[in-house]
């Protein structure tokens, strides 16, 4: 392979050297050894042969036109160079197109139920959930599902297509992660020095820190010094201390809304290293390394990267990132003539400065600035999964991939449910905390908008959706295509006897007949889910307040009539203003039986609500994952209920399966599903088992 490669290097040195000195003698002289360095960069960067050239092609016309060359050159050479223009953005195109397979059922899918979710996505645009939806899915390297659906405006006039451009917003810190990280194996990056090294600023920043008068009962900020100074693997940890401002209500959180960062820092025309340091004026929430909290890091790492590389960051990245990769349509603004690509905002969200990406910037957001598309994000997911590597081009060592998608926060720093957080990666860590399908190790971000991406390693998988709604109306859309891309996976056929046993008689069959509960609607998820003593509310910290999101079905907090869109105020008389959501989540856990006074706040309820809740075991489950089974003409049927098909069976289409024992059952048709009745020495089957083997599912009877 290597001697391949210094071939290649060699003959296309040659022939580069050929093209410049046939068409410019005179430049070649004076600029030789620069533009053959140029060529090796290039070479380095390349992510295929169609890619290398084109590279070659762009820079040599990149070159000319931004030199000084003489006159008579281009009164004979301008033709060639239009005809080379339109030559080279139409190989742009095939040079890194990412074509669906043709045969989804080549890398372990069912064609069927990947089919899912286009009609899924197209349900949630018919009923306003978002105008459109892109999603792409790989598997062992190659594209399985590439598709898009709705529309790429709010007015529902233009149909969306694949290449559609999104702001990704939070999906950028991951990319500015991998950034830091080459700089790291280059030796010009320490992930331990404190960040004042780079960036002298930050030397003296406080901490803020609330206390109460005992007298008055009077709150002040007290700013205190820094424990430990903050590190640069703080950046990439969410453990610096910065915050958001619209993710805490806390004293520094107000400073943040009130300082004008927002308004100022954030202009598109200012730069990174004014917005940093306005950041430095203001104090930290927390001190270094011990609270995660989301917030400004990848920011400061952007401009951390920017000093340690002596590159803005928009370059350091196309250099880095984006040109080897074959990222043609990633980067911090969307050009005039791809414009038309671009997808509206979402209906009523703030477009704050820094998400006007219409027009170009000055201002590079490591933490949320970057377009792009479907195909290019998973190309950059891809080269993560492979260890750092895309198609020849080396971005990153195996060793510092895995670094970054393992675990690396202290034992005593909570993330979320069945996750934890690597360099610049959530990762999933715990099956049985988790409420989505996946394999432990795999790892993801999101977007505040609702793009969407995970990687898991175990399955060679990649996906990524993107769409653009409101900020907090993303968690259910995403847990649902993650369910829907896991329950798409083929469960090898293990085929049926040549024979079929005599038929059943219908007080047998009648011993099947209920409803079966399942954990995961997925063979890929099968484990059961960790009980834990609870009120059963899904919430988040939205703008400083900690809102439900929805009571858990037939939990405490639904039978106490907890709503959709309530604000918690007060737990056990804690108000929650300032909390972290890990620390509200841990007040509202306990031991089954104990009581937790809330107090709520609701839109058109004069003053609060008051409410004791007693804690019981909560056990979360996949909505939908119901199988109903039934006796019709002597056959068996069965469907699926709720939101979520469960492999071969969907709501409302009911399936009519043949007896392959007395017990067992398969599915004559679709992906041939097979299951077994279990009844554990009762008169009524007390369980069902789908697919029985390594990758069976197991739903319990609940009526």
């Amino acid at each position: 392979m290597v001697s391949t490669r210094r071939n290649t290097r060699s003959r296309s040195l040659a022939v580069y050297g050929f093209l410049l000195g046939l068409y410019a003698p005179e430049f070649l002289a004076r600029h030789r050894a620069e533009m053959l360095q140029d060529f090796e960069d290039l070479e380095k960067a390349s992510s295929s042969k169609a890619a290398i050239w084109l590279l070659i092609g762009q820079d040599l016309m990149v070159s000319f036109i931004s030199r000084k060359i003489p006159k008579s050159f281009w009164g004979h050479t301008a033709p060639i160079f239009a005809v080379f223009a339109f030559v080279f953005a139409v190989w742009r195109v095939f040079a890194y197109s990412a074509a669906p397979v043709i045969d989804p059922e080549a890398l372990g899918f069912s064609s069927s139920r990947l089919a899912r979710i286009a009609a899924w996505q197209q349900a949630q645009v018919d009923i306003g959930a978002f105008s459109g939806a892109v999603a792409a899915i790989s598997r062992n390297g190659k594209v399985a599902y590439l598709r898009s659906v709705g529309f790429r405006d709010r007015a529902k006039t233009e149909p969306l297509k694949p290449d559609a451009i999104f702001w990704i917003a939070s999906m950028t810190k991951p990319v500015t992660s991998v950034a830091a990280m080459i700089l790291v194996e280059e030796g010009k990056l320490d992930l331990a020095a404190p960040v004042y090294q780079y960036l002298p600023e930050f030397k003296d920043m406080m901490v803020g820190v609330e206390k109460t008068d005992p007298v008055t009962g009077k709150v002040d900020l007290v700013r205190e010094p820094q424990k430990r100074p903050m590190t640069v693997e703080d950046l990439l940890l969410h453990t610096s201390g910065l915050v958001y401002f619209d993710h805490g209500n806390t004293a520094v959180h107000k400073l943040y809304r009130e300082s004008g960062l927002y308004e100022k820092g954030l202009a598109r025309d200012a730069t990174l290293k004014e917005f940093v340091s306005r950041l430095a004026r203001l104090p930290l929430a927390h001190q270094p390394g011990g609270v995660w909290e989301y917030g400004h890091g990848a920011d400061v790492l952007g401009r951390v990267i920017e000093v340690a590389s002596g590159q803005p960051l928009d370059q350091f990245l196309d250099n880095r990132v984006f040109k080897p990769l074959g990222m043609v349509d990633t980067g911090f603004w969307v050009p005039p003539e791809k414009l038309a690509r671009l997808i509206d905002p979402p209906a009523g969200a703030r477009i704050l400065p820094d998400r006007d990406v219409t027009k170009p910037t000055t201002l590079f957001s490591g933490g949320g600035g970057l377009v792009s598309t479907a195909a290019d994000y998973l190309r950059f997911c891809q080269m993560v999964l492979n260890g750092g590597e895309l198609d020849g081009a080396r971005i990153l060592s195996p060793s510092t991939v895995r670094r970054m998608t393992t675990n690396a926060l202290p034992p005593e720093i909570r993330f979320a449910n069945g996750s934890t957080f690597g360099l610049g990666f959530g990762v999933r860590s715990d099956a049985a905390w988790s409420t989505v399908p996946g394999s432990v190790g795999s790892f993801f971000w999101s977007g505040v908008w609702g793009t969407y991406f995970w990687v898991d390693p175990a399955e060679q998988l990649v996906a990524v959706q993107l769409i653009q709604v409101t900020p907090g109306k993303d968690g259910p859309i995403n847990h649902t295509f993650r369910n829907l891309t896991y329950g798409a996976f083929l469960v090898p056929d293990r085929g049926v006897p040549a024979t079929w046993p005599a038929a059943i008689d219908q007080t047998a069959l009648a011993a099947f007949e209920g409803t079966y509960r399942f954990a995961s609607s997925s063979s890929r998820d099968k484990q059961e889910r960790r009980e834990f003593g609870g009120l059963g509310i899904e919430v988040a910290m939205l703008d400083g307040l900690l809102k439900v999101l929805y009571p858990i079905r037939n939990t405490p907090a639904d039978r106490a009539g907890v709503m959709a869109n309530d604000v918690i105020t007060h737990l056990d008389d804690e108000a929650t203003q300032g909390m972290t959501l890990n620390q509200a989540l841990e007040k509202m856990r306990g031991p089954v039986n104990t009581t937790v006074r809330l107090k709520i706040s609701r839109k058109g309820q004069d003053g609060p609500i008051k409410l004791t809740i007693a804690r019981a075991v909560i056990k979360p489950e996949v909505a939908g994952s119901d199988l109903r089974v039934a006796v019709k003409d002597g056959r068996l049927l069965i469907e699926g209920k709720g939101a979520l098909p469960v492999l071969d069976f969907e709501p409302g289409a009911p399936i009519a399966v043949i007896p392959t024992s007395s017990n067992e059952f398969v599915v004559d048709g679709g992906d041939r599903t097979r299951m077994a009745f279990l009844n554990d020495g009762a008169d009524k089957a007390t369980s069902l088992v789908v697919n029985p083997g390594p990758w069976q599912i197991t739903g319990h009877r609940i009526n």
